[in-house]
Parts: structure tokens; C-alpha cells; sequence
């Protein structure tokens, strides 16, 4: 696995005596390269690699949504630029048949929509048997229902505060009920899934995220588009480490 980043729950195991408060659960940023820029990419990314936790690549597949994002030459291109952890969220309609090459390229997580996949259980075990971490996405109009019978598959769940597809969105504050009740669930079932959110991060927005009990914060154009990346992404830490 690459170096700067483990799942709060490891892979094969699904429960654990955690029930700690906020305070407890690490904070993770992970910079979306949608927003970076792609003729500079591995200098972007090496450019804030010792100051996040982990990448997060958005595939996307036209059909899903309607752009075209990365393929796996770029992926495994990074993979040799970087050992960050690849969060790769998967913005299509065939997910399971890019699990093998995805993981070919260097990919450490794969996240998939449960509107794609209503149950996610083949999906997850195929993940698994490849040697790769598994969460699942939420878009915003979603109800948390439609994942909660499977948050034991998850080392993540992604919770998109805007809808899939674009950067530079505004940030939909009504899916922190959705952040709610999955950490009130992860608790609760004394699961150790992290819960991401994406979509509008800023240091005000992702406070918001960390109160509801978010603790991966998703931030592209905050970072990238930033004239100092580095001192965007202290900003984002800041404003929410040490909250309970």
C-alpha cells in the first residue's frame, strides 16, 4: 500500500470496538487532481504530496456522467511520480470491469456509486479479491437508506456535496444529515469506515463537514486552484483539526 495514508478500518475487517469521539477519528485531505493542472501534473501533485494524506482521482467515463476525465496511463504515469494513497472514484457506469487495470496502475481504493450498483456486494468482494480497498458514493439526492445495509462493506463512503461530474461547484449543505447519520451508523455498529465529503470543500464548508462527522475532506480548485497550494491546504487543516 503507498505510503501516507491507511483506512481507519483495514481491509478484512469489518468491525471494531471503536466508538470514540470526533476528536478521535484523523483527519485526511485529499487534493481532487480534476482541478490541477494536467500539463503540470505530477509537479501539482509533488508540489503538496508532503503536506496531504492521500489523492483522489475522479474517472469518469462519459456515459455516468457526461465528461471524460483520467485513464490508466495517467494513473500509472502518477504512480511512478508519487507513492501518495490513490482514492479512485469511480464517476461510471461499468465499475467492476476497471477494478483489474485500476489496480495494474497503482490504485489503493476504488469508490463506487450505489446508484450504479444497488447492492454493492459482488462489487465489494471482486475489489477485495484484487487486493483493493472499496467504499461507495452517495450523490446528493441519495438517501443514506440506499447505502446502510452495506456500510460493513466500506473502508469508506463518500458523501458528494455537489453533484458528480464538475469542479468548481457550490457546496450542497443539505447532504450533513447524510454525514450524520453515518457517523451516528459507523459508530454506533462499531465500524472504523472513513466518511469523505467532496464537492464545494472550503476550510468554512469542511467545518461544517467535520461537525456533521465527516473526516476525509475532498478539495480541488481550494488547493489547486490556490496561488499557494501548500498554504490552501494548511488553511483546510486548520479549520478543522483538533474539533470535537
Amino acid at each position: 500500500m503507498a505510503e501516507g495514508f491507511r483506512p481507519s478500518q483495514p481491509s478484512g475487517a469489518r468491525r471494531s470496538p471503536f466508538a470514540g469521539n470526533l476528536d478521535r477519528v484523523p483527519v485526511k485531505i485529499a487534493p481532487s487532481i480534476l482541478a490541477a493542472d494536467f500539463a503540470h501534473l505530477a509537479d501539482e501533485v509533488a508540489r503538496v504530496a508532503a503536506h496531504v494524506d492521500l489523492l483522489h482521482i475522479d474517472v469518469m467515463d462519459g456515459h455516468f456522467v457526461p465528461n471524460l476525465s483520467f485513464g490508466m496511463p495517467v494513473i500509472a504515469s502518477l504512480r511512478a511520480a508519487t507513492d501518495l494513497y490513490f482514492d479512485c472514484h469511480l464517476m461510471v457506469t461499468n465499475p467492476i470491469s476497471l477494478f483489474e487495470p485500476l489496480k495494474a496502475a497503482g490504485a489503493n481504493l476504488v469508490t463506487i456509486h450505489i446508484e450504479v450498483h444497488p447492492d454493492p456486494t459482488r462489487a465489494a468482494a471482486t475489489a477485495r479479491d484484487l487486493g483493493l480497498d472499496f467504499g461507495l458514493v452517495l450523490n446528493p439526492a441519495t438517501p443514506f437508506e440506499g447505502v446502510a445495509p452495506f456500510m460493513e462493506l466500506c473502508d469508506l463512503l463518500l458523501v458528494m456535496s455537489v453533484n458528480p461530474g464538475f469542479g468548481g461547484q457550490e457546496f450542497i449543505s443539505s447532504v450533513l444529515s447524510k454525514v450524520e447519520a453515518a457517523r451516528k451508523l459507523v459508530e454506533g455498529a462499531g465500524l472504523r469506515a472513513d466518511i469523505e465529503i467532496d464537492g464545494g470543500v472550503t476550510p468554512e464548508t469542511a467545518r461544517l463537514a467535520r461537525s456533521a462527522g465527516a473526516n476525509v475532506f475532498v478539495a480541488g480548485t481550494a488547493i489547486f486552484g490556490s496561488p499557494d497550494p501548500v498554504a490552501a491546504v494548511d488553511r483546510l487543516r486548520a479549520a478543522v483539526d483538533g474539533m470535537e
